[in-house]
């Protein structure tokens, strides 16, 4: 149990170490881990709204002897509180989902649909007992604001969702980007007080957040966002996750909107009969997005096939396309994850590459090392495109190798803040780093063939990908490992299936 007083402030460790504790209570049930997130998010935002408004409550008691409704941040129906769903006997399932639509029913305008889909009252999954130690877990957390600032409880929220990630892992790439390659991507495109910031696959949120981020830490004021960030995500639980992300950084006025962006994007302008546009668009979208809705684009509303329609097996550059109709005019720019093939596969998408090109919107290409992503060991690129290029820039691409710069670790590499500085030092720069970028002209990338593979035009230095006998020995060590794993199991299952004495 966390214990203190209002003037003892839970630490950041302190409230992750908890919060993960409750992962060990689901650990053997029924719930598969790659759902724990359903649960145990709501749970937490649950308890977060409760304790606020107790905590209001008090306040006002105080000062002035009595309650006033509207004074609350979140109104709380009578018998949908915390400490109702903690006396329930019986039936904690249905005491916990009642709950929590009669809060997005009174909260409307900020917690509609935001505690998600879960099957509260699936008693195979969740038993009473079950439920009544992971409300019991909770309750043990005093997160009144006096007691967890919002920074830390959002900070706690990222934790968790990280560590969701890291044991998901295969599935985490469909709602969580590493946080340093978003970072360096914000850090890219540097957001302003009071700009508009828009990711069209926006996942938990973090793209988002670190706008925010970005702005408090050039000491700009990141009220100034407010009503001025938007998201859309496809997957109803990942949405909510984002939307709650937000609320618990202390982020209230924002769009985050469920939907599938690429056939119905929420985000339009009824007066131009286009996209909504922003100053600033940033996604990491699921790569080579097979079956993306090409029929609607064949005759699309919203003119997004403007430099091509791609097939149907890769959605990379109808992301592209999209974002690039939704920057505006004139100081847009965007920063996009893809895989590195969608900067030299042929056909229509050697096609459409070409015509951004001829249009001077590409302004730099970014290759990052391979296995820094859930879900694939792919090495992926960051694409930067402006609305409108600086003179200084017209006409020019800068081409990026950071295929070298990671931590290697046993099941995945990481981009480390070091290597991030150094490559928005590159960006920055826009100018020559020997082995490691290259600024071309758009004659130079036409004399290729309009590819931008960027080993035709940036080689790294000879011997930078010969691992070090030490590397060597352990990946030769990892997969030994991993080898006898695989044959343990599979003498298990014939022994199981009567092949095996």
């Amino acid at each position: 149990m966390v214990q203190g007083t209002l003037f003892n402030l839970i630490t950041l460790s302190e409230l992750e170490s908890h919060l993960w504790q409750t992962a060990n209570i689901l650990r053997g049930s029924p719930v598969d881990r790659t759902d724990w997130k359903s649960y145990i998010l709501p749970l937490l935002f649950f308890k977060r709204i409760c304790d606020a408004w107790d905590e209001e409550h008090d306040a006002m008691m105080a000062e002035y002897g009595d309650d006033f409704p509207d004074e609350h941040r979140f109104q709380i129906p009578e018998g949908s509180h915390w400490r109702d769903v903690r006396e329930a006997a019986s039936n904690v399932g249905t005491a916990l989902q009642n709950a929590m639509r009669n809060l997005e029913v009174a909260n409307q305008k900020h917690l509609y649909g935001v505690f998600g889909d879960a099957q509260w009252t699936n008693k195979e999954r969740l038993p009473d007992e079950l439920l009544k130690d992971l409300v019991e877990h909770f309750s043990a957390l005093d997160l009144r604001s006096g007691r967890v600032a919002s920074d830390v409880m959002g900070d706690a929220y990222e934790y968790l969702i990280k560590k969701f990630a890291d044991a998901t892992k295969n599935k985490a790439g469909e709602f969580y980007t590493p946080r340093s390659v978003v970072r360096l991507m914000v850090d890219i495109l540097t957001p302003k007080e009071g700009e508009t910031v828009y990711d069209p696959a926006c996942g938990t949120g973090g793209m988002l957040l670190a706008a925010v981020d970005h702005v408090r830490d050039k000491g700009g004021d990141p009220r100034t966002f407010f009503g001025k960030l938007y998201g859309q995500e496809k997957n109803l639980t990942t949405s909510s996750t984002a939307r709650m992300n937000l609320l618990l950084h202390g982020v209230e006025d924002f769009a985050i909107e469920r939907g599938d962006t690429l056939r119905s994007p929420v985000f339009t302008n009824p007066t131009t009969g286009g996209l909504a546009q922003f100053d600033v668009v940033i996604a990491n979208p699921p790569f080579s997005l097979e079956k993306w809705g090409r029929e609607i684009w064949e005759t699309d509303p919203w003119g997004r096939a403007f430099a091509g329609l791609p097939t149907d097996s890769s959605g990379d550059f109808a992301w592209v396309q999209h974002m690039v109709q939704s920057m505006a005019e004139p100081h847009g720019r965007m920063a996009v994850v893809l895989p590195q093939g969608a900067l030299f596969r042929s056909g229509i998408e050697g096609q459409i590459r070409q015509k951004l090109l001829e249009m001077d919107v590409i302004e730099a290409v970014i290759g990052l090392a391979p296995n820094l992503f859930y879900g694939t060991g792919l090495a992926a690129c960051i694409l930067v495109l402006r609305r409108r290029k600086p003179k200084e820039r017209a006409g020019k691409v800068l081409i990026a190798d950071a295929s070298s710069l990671f931590r290697k670790a046993r099941a995945q590499n990481f981009l480390e803040p070091e290597h991030a500085a150094e490559i928005l030092g590159w960006y920055q720069g826009f100018v020559d780093v020997e082995d490691r970028a290259r600024v071309v002209t758009l004659k130079d990338i036409e004399k290729e063939g309009w590819t931008l593979n960027i080993s035709r035009y940036v080689l790294p230095p000879i011997g930078a990908d010969i691992p070090s006998l030490d590397e060597a020995v352990a990946a030769f060590k990892d997969a030994l490992a991993k080898c006898r794993e695989a044959e343990d199991h599979l003498r298990q299952v014939m022994k199981e299936g009567g092949w095996l004495d």
